[in-house]
């Protein structure tokens, strides 16, 4: 049961990163679908995104994506055969910032570059 599950938000997050891309506008120069993560029942689905810019292009692309939920959902039923359709929940994924920041200080404390050249 639980491959069935990462299948289906594999399968949500191809999908929905495609509407995104085609369907909807944002300020911030890049929006991407990071990872989704559903409940059990496949009844919700955490979508976590990615967006490029400051914090008020952030913040604007999770408004614009939480204003299309219903839309979203819409497309959704349409183009994935699911008993229920999973309730989006849109959320800032932060990982990129993090790893950013963490390189940031490693650099500051004079760790040895540990990228390939």
């Amino acid at each position: 049961m639980k491959y069935r599950i990462e299948r289906v938000c594999k399968t949500l997050r191809r999908e929905l990163g495609i509407l995104i891309l085609k369907e909807l506008q944002f300020r911030a120069p890049l929006v991407s679908v990071s990872s989704v993560d559903a409940t059990p029942d496949l009844r919700h689905a955490y979508v976590y995104i990615s967006a490029l810019g400051n914090n008020q292009q952030r913040e604007d692309a999770l408004r614009v994506l939480a204003s299309h939920r219903v839309y979203l959902q819409h497309a959704v039923s349409k183009r994935i055969t699911l008993r229920y359709t999973p309730h989006l929940h849109f959320r800032s994924d932060k990982s990129i910032e993090r790893g950013i920041r963490i390189i940031k200080l490693m650099d500051e404390l004079g760790f040895p570059d540990l990228r390939s050249d």
